[in-house]
């Protein structure tokens, strides 16, 4: 799609979206062009700069879209990791023993959370017991 700039025979400027300058030109013949303020056909395209994107330019915008997506990201990750927080026990450093009791039907299931080496973490899904990691994340990590 182009976006020109066009301009009436009474002077009034606007922008019309054309799928090429041929595309423009057919629909100026057939009259479907006219200026939006006072409905002249008399419609023609203005002088344009064309809008080149260096590879600088497009280095920069994939970087602010990307650091965007990266606050975005970490803005859920935040949200997801308060939720689970909220509500979960945390039971600290008895976190598998609480883990293998629940597994094991001697204590109420709930969710709990704590800390586990990684050995004791291993172990724990070696016997089958669904854990997952929750990172530490500080607020302001945008």
């Amino acid at each position: 799609m182009i976006n020109y700039s066009l301009q009436c025979d009474a002077g009034h400027q606007f922008e019309g979206w054309f799928s090429s300058s041929a595309d423009f030109d057919r629909q100026s013949e057939a009259g479907y062009v006219s200026c939006p303020h006072c409905e002249s056909k008399a419609v023609s395209k203005l002088l344009m700069a064309p809008n080149v994107t260096t590879g600088r330019q497009k280095d920069r915008t994939q970087a602010v879209v990307m650091d965007n997506v990266r606050r975005d990201m970490m803005d859920k990750l935040k949200e997801a990791v308060r939720e689970v927080r909220a509500n979960a026990e945390d039971v600290g450093e008895k976190f598998p023993e609480e883990a293998r009791k629940i597994h094991y039907g001697e204590a109420e299931a709930r969710g709990i959370l704590g800390r586990a080496s990684l050995e004791e973490a291993q172990a724990l899904t070696e016997e089958g017991i669904e854990i997952s990691a929750l990172p530490d994340l500080p607020e302001d990590a945008n």
